[in-house]
């Protein structure tokens, strides 16, 4: 919790208050047992009926004004842990979206959707319990010790001795359920990463008939996580059992001797029921303690695991707008490339190999530039180095002659405009979504962009057109639907390098030329990078990178590679095989 600490600055003033009355409160309790005695024994033993009303008109008193503190606590603690959760919250969504892809590959989406909801709601149960009772509960008991000293020493010997054995019982407890409450949820990590991909991926699992498999996986999971939180709960279990032993056995021991000191006459009534409601107020305050204890070591744990992702460093670092500006200084940058791969590898962390290794090669401004290989080739990894959604392992890839390094992030988002291979809109109208290109977009240049990603169709079907309201993640929309309209959300910043990744896969033959045709006409010096399965989606670019198994095989136009690539005759022979016999009665005889 240290380290979330920070975030409760701006609650000082509620999180010194909220304790503050708590204690107050506790003060009244503390007097309730004495001014019980003393209605014991003036009022009752003197028959004096005039001083037990005026002490119970006391407690009456008291009664209220705790009341009143408890109530005022309880606000001040509350204020404070909202307001702390709510920070926290935004903090953790703000640092995980200054993460580079490679952090986000390592975190996994599963443990962040857990650590911003359930953890952070643990932990602000567990600082709205702490503030009001961390305090209240330690207060009463070591209150009630010394209040039992101004009634009778020998007997407050009992609680001297009791208190310590409970306190180390109660830290030996928390001690071994910490670290058990942090693999309960690494085990909840993985009961919601099923829950996620078994939803999203229903349809998937009805279609293979694997129903029975998925709940028997997610029954495994669920039972791991059922047989942690019960081993668990059986240690927190123990607390209960454990304190009410010692305490009664320490309320026995009272008793006993409480009684003998009065029969002798050492001690009075009032104070020996004085002293067993202090020892009764010790059991109530040990009840909540064992909840708060629970409670606060599930924060803890949770509290841990929070900071663990406020303190992953993004391994990417932006320049700020007045460190350093692009210039075009450079004599690539003169030639005219607006993007350049200079020996460029790159490994994803944790593999065991280079997904990319030794590229290079250079792309002038205007050209269109076709990306093909066989599955794990590396294609989408290529295009993810251009935005630096990764950095290169070794080596240099410049834009405008310009390291992305250089650039502030704020310029690459202007510069580029990428489609990735699955299309991702969000819940809101088409025209919404569509601004996200450009918040300031008419109505007209929207249309337009529509038109280009061979859209309108699909825009003009809906009920409201642009106002269409798209579910959570467009699920109201096709496959091709969604990746049209992706395409046109990208057109729509008018972007200097537009990336298309495998982003027409799910568009019919015709749908897919008519868009290729449209991008080739677009206006200005945009660059274009298509990455496709399809040979005749990139069969007309003016540079085609053909990749296998992460390495540049071949570099220029179709007619080009299908004289020098094998690997890209490979490729369009197994896409065109009729054509294969024609190709090899061309070549000449040796």
């Amino acid at each position: 919790m240290k380290r979330l600490a920070v975030y409760l600055k701006e609650y000082k003033k509620e999180s010194i208050l909220a304790p503050l009355f708590k204690l107050l409160e506790v003060v009244f309790d503390l007097i309730v047992p004495v001014v019980v005695a003393k209605m014991i024994d003036i009022g009752v033993a003197g028959k004096d009926r005039g001083y037990v009303f005026g002490c119970f008109a006391i407690l009456l008193l008291m009664a209220a004004v705790g009341l009143a503190c408890s109530i005022t606590a309880q606000y001040f603690a509350a204020k404070a842990s909202v307001g702390f959760a709510a920070k926290l919250r935004q903090a953790v969504f703000d640092h995980i979206q200054s993460l580079s892809f490679t952090e986000l590959d390592k975190l996994g989406t599963d443990t962040m959707i857990t650590r911003l909801t359930d953890d952070i709601n643990q932990i602000q149960n567990g600082l709205n319990m702490g503030l009001r009772l961390l305090l209240r509960s330690p207060f009463i008991v070591i209150g009630s010790m010394l209040m039992a000293f101004t009634i009778n020493t020998r007997c407050a010997l009992i609680f001297a001795v009791t208190i310590p054995v409970l306190f180390a019982v109660t830290f030996c407890i928390m001690l071994v359920s910490i670290p058990l409450f942090k693999k309960v949820q690494a085990a909840l990590d993985r009961v919601t990463a099923l829950t996620r991909e078994n939803l999203t991926g229903v349809r998937v699992i009805r279609a293979f008939c694997r129903e029975e498999q998925s709940a028997a996986e997610f029954k495994l999971s669920n039972d791991e996580l059922t047989r942690l939180n019960s081993f668990v709960g059986k240690i927190s279990a123990l607390l209960n059992p454990l304190t009410y032993v010692l305490i009664n056995i320490a309320a026995v021991a009272l008793i006993s001797s409480s009684a003998v000191q009065v029969n002798m006459g050492g001690m009075l009534q009032g104070d020996a029921v004085a002293l067993y409601n202090y020892m009764l107020q010790i059991i109530i305050e040990l009840i909540k303690l064992s909840s708060l204890i629970i409670t606060l070591n599930k924060s803890v744990a949770c509290a841990g695991r929070v900071a663990d992702v406020l303190e992953v460093q993004p391994a990417m670092r932006y320049p700020s707008e007045g460190e350093r500006a692009p210039q075009e200084s450079s004599s690539q940058a003169q030639s005219g490339y607006a993007v350049q791969f200079m020996d460029v590898t790159f490994t994803y962390s944790g593999a065991g190999a280079p997904s990319l290794k030794d590229i290079s090669f250079a792309v002038k401004r205007g050209q269109t530039v076709g990306i093909i290989g066989g599955t794990g080739s590396g294609k989408s990894t290529l295009v993810s180095l251009i935005p630096r959604f990764y950095d290169a392992e070794s080596g240099n890839v410049l834009i405008d002659g310009v390291s992305v390094k250089a650039y502030t992030e704020e310029e690459l988002c202007k510069k580029i405009g990428i489609v990735q291979q699955k299309a991702v809109l969000f819940k809101g109208s088409i025209r919404d979504n569509l601004k996200w290109g450009d918040e300031n977009a008419t109505d007209s240049e929207l249309w337009q962009v529509i038109t280009t990603a061979q859209a309108k169709d699909i825009v003009d079907g809906k009920e409201g057109k642009l106002d269409f309201e798209l579910e959570q993640g467009g699920k109201n929309l096709s496959g091709g639907q969604k990746q049209r309209l992706s395409i046109a959300r990208a057109l729509v910043k008018k972007p200097e390098i537009l990336i298309l990744d495998d982003s027409a896969s799910a568009l019919d033959y015709a749908t897919d030329a008519a868009l290729r045709k449209a991008i080739r006409s677009l206006s200005g010096d945009t660059t274009t990078f298509l990455v496709s399965q399809r040979i005749a989606g990139i069969k007309h670019a003016d540079i085609i990178l053909v990749l296998d198994n992460g390495r540049l095989m071949g570099t220029g136009t179709h007619d080009e590679l299908m004289r020098s690539s094998e690997v890209y005759r490979e490729i369009y022979f197994s896409q065109f095989p009729n054509e294969k016999a024609g190709y090899e009665k061309s070549l000449p005889l040796n």
